[in-house]
């Protein structure tokens, strides 16, 4: 059974210029399986400038999750405001590089962002949509306390339809 990661032992932090190369990092097959595959280099590059951008704006957030106390860079997460069945929420996101899977890393930073998406006292619910073909994103949200609401159809990535479970966290935001 390999190490369990806790939340002391990550460090998220915000999007910087810095992390393309990451993205690069994160965009190989095993990592987009259940997200349509891999991404073109403009698109690679359309995607850093939103999250560059993303917290500027007020409508979310994007992390780079670090391992400590190496500092390495293994990942991302982030959340960022979107309407779904008329109810403004925050739609959550994580990939963590293949070497680092199965150690808890990726909930541990969930936990973390969770966090502070919910210091924010702006937004009520933060949702979740993995694939129902992933089972590991599926647990982090069953692990991390997540209701499942219901499996639903996403375009994603543009043009092509997948199948996703609905999954809901109460953040407790006054609004």
């Amino acid at each position: 059974m390999p190490n369990r990661t806790n939340v002391s032992q990550i460090r998220i932090e915000p999007w910087a210029d810095a992390d393309l190369d990451l993205l690069y990092r994160l965009n190989v097959p095993e990592m987009l399986e259940h997200l349509g595959g891999p991404e073109t280099e403009e698109q690679i590059l359309a995607r850093h400038k939103r999250y560059m951008e993303i917290g500027g704006k007020g409508t979310g957030r994007m992390f780079s999750i670090f391992l400590l106390p190496e500092l390495e860079k293994v990942g991302n997460i982030g959340y960022w405001e979107r309407v779904w069945q008329e109810e403004t929420m925050y739609e959550m996101g994580w990939g963590v590089l293949p070497p680092f899977q199965g150690k808890g890393i990726a909930a541990a930073a969930a936990a973390a962002a969770i966090a502070r998406a919910g210091a924010e006292q702006k937004i009520r619910h933060i949702h979740a949509y993995p694939s129902v073909d992933n089972p590991a994103s599926n647990a982090i949200c069953r692990k991390l306390g997540f209701l499942l609401v219901a499996e639903c159809e996403f375009e994603y990535p543009p043009g092509s339809m997948m199948r996703c479970n609905d999954w809901r966290l109460e953040l407790n935001a006054t609004t």
